[in-house]
């Protein structure tokens, strides 16, 4: 990863804030993107190979400019990786539709905006295209429709641009963390947008977020199509190809399982 130009969106907290940590430590020029880019500065205004660039990835122009300040700083894109995203926590029966209007804006249209303005840069550096999706996006997860919508459609996304461009030596990779501890959740929106607060979940007890860059790094290096993290989320993935409807009942179970779940 030494010297690559690596765009990271979403860098300011959890898998985000890892990654830029892992690849600065690789010799990657970063572009960090976030709309919160004052918890960024401090740790790498001082740093010359690392722009920081303030990014609302639901704005298509927002991702026009990253991208094109990108060029302007070093010449290329080697790397982009959509990681962005928020979550969601509430029945469909009584969401609020703008709260998945929200969410589908920043985890898919947010990674369709900065795929097409980066992807010419991309396929004359035959570099890499990241989206970092869920287990989520392979099996729905109840209370989590934009959430799990959102994932879906940016896995069917990212693998059509695979398919599209497999002769071209683009690398598409799709990385499906599972839980991992981060502030997601406790910023998760409920049924009426406004923030949950705390998260439902033992944070403690969930893969780190420095694991995970670890191992999305290494993926990006060994250009691998597909990964997907943590033994639940494997298990999760396999065991729906085979029994989808006795998977639709585990999943039931252990998401009513949490502390104030939307459903019992």
């Amino acid at each position: 990863m030494k010297d690559k130009v690596v765009i990271i969106t979403g860098a300011s907290s959890g898998i985000g804030k890892a990654l830029a940590q892992e690849l600065a430590g690789r010799g990657a020029k970063l572009v960090l993107a976030s709309r919160s880019v004052e918890k960024i500065q401090k740790e790498y205004e001082h740093i010359p190979n690392v722009l920081i660039l303030k990014t609302d990835v639901s704005r298509e122009e927002d991702c026009r400019v990253l991208i094109d300040r990108t060029i302007e700083k070093f010449g290329g894109i080697d790397v982009l990786i959509n990681n962005a995203g928020i979550s969601m926590r509430a029945l469909f029966e009584v969401v609020d539709l703008e709260v998945i209007r929200h969410l589908m804006a920043t985890n898919f249209w947010g990674t369709v905006y900065c795929s097409k303005f980066a992807l010419p840069y991309l396929l004359q550096a035959k570099g890499s295209l990241v989206g970092i999706s869920s287990v989520a996006g392979y099996k729905g997860l109840p209370g989590r429709t934009g959430y799990s919508a959102s994932k879906f459609a940016m896995q069917g996304f990212l693998e059509v641009i695979r398919i599209e461009n497999m002769k071209k030596g683009l690398h598409v990779l799709i990385a499906c963390p599972g839980f991992t501890a981060s502030n997601i959740r406790n910023v998760a929106l409920s049924k009426d947008g406004s923030s949950q607060g705390e998260t439902p979940l033992d944070e403690n007890k969930l893969m780190a977020a420095e694991t995970v860059a670890v191992h999305v790094a290494n993926a990006i290096v060994n250009r691998k199509d597909r990964l997907t993290l943590t033994t639940q989320g494997k298990m999760t993935v396999l065991l729906n190809k085979f029994f989808p409807k006795f998977m639709d009942k585990m999943v039931y179970n252990h998401m009513a399982k949490e502390p104030n779940s939307p459903f019992k």
